[in-house]
């Protein structure tokens, strides 16, 4: 029932009615969950995600404008992938996985590409997209409640580029204005993503966690996307960070 009253509160048909919304990291989580609300309210919703397949498989099962595959953090993959766009009204970019390793120990190789998807991502594809994207477009960039609160466990350089991510967004919104950018700041969202990093831990991971969240649970993709779509729809909202957390930080 949560979850019903959670999807009725974004898809007002008529909210995002005759826009385009180009959603990347759009096939799971918090990327489909945005990409089904944009399309419940009126938008017509591409999506591009690595794996080709998976992708067209998404897009068609939901019946999505569009799709096309590339890798987040290859600038060719991504300007190739854009080129059958023709304007964007709000841009969602959820890039980059959760790749934990320690400074001291962890892959360089590795712990580079952290940057490479969640930071320089966001230049290539703005960069490729160039005057496609409209004057007034939205742009929203996803970063994590690591920020706030980052910890010993192989997560420092995660962290840091979250909180770069929310630094670019806003020298973006003065950069880009009259265009607006927006960072949306998960807390606990149960999303496939916590699976891929924790493993066979996920179940008692997540347990401890909402044991300790003031609400005692974990939040939803489709909360989540409700936050994305009022970034999208506030025509007010520009330079901030939107915390959709449950209290977690406090």
């Amino acid at each position: 029932m949560q979850n019903d009253r959670t999807i009725a509160a974004v898809t007002d048909p008529n909210l995002l009615i005759g826009q385009s919304v180009l959603v990347f990291g759009g096939t799971s989580g918090i990327g489909l969950a945005t990409g089904v609300a944009a399309k419940a309210a009126g938008a017509a919703v591409t999506i591009a995600g690595r794996d080709r397949d998976r992708v067209a498989q998404i897009a068609h099962a939901h019946g999505f404008a569009g799709w096309f595959a590339a890798e987040i953090s290859d600038p060719e993959a991504i300007r190739q992938g854009l080129s059958v766009i023709e304007r964007v009204d709000h841009l969602i970019v959820l890039a980059g996985g959760l790749n934990i390793g320690k400074v001291m120990e962890a892959d360089i190789g590795m712990l580079r590409r952290v940057y490479d998807e969640r930071i320089w991502s966001v230049v290539h594809i703005l960069r490729a997209l160039g005057e496609r994207l409209t004057d007034d477009a939205s742009i929203t960039l996803v970063s994590g409640a690591l920020t706030q609160r980052p910890d010993g466990n192989g997560t420092a350089i995660v962290a840091s580029a979250c909180a770069a991510l929310e630094v670019l967004a806003r020298g973006l919104a003065l950069e880009l204005a009259p265009r607006r950018v927006n960072t949306l700041s998960p807390g606990p969202i149960d999303t496939p993503l916590i699976g891929k990093a924790m493993g066979n831990q996920r179940d008692a991971y997540m347990k401890m966690v909402a044991e300790s969240h003031p609400l005692h649970r974990w939040g939803t993709a489709e909360e989540a996307a409700n936050a994305v779509l009022f970034l999208m729809a506030n025509r007010y909202m520009n330079g901030a960070v939107l915390h959709i957390d449950g209290g977690s930080r406090l």
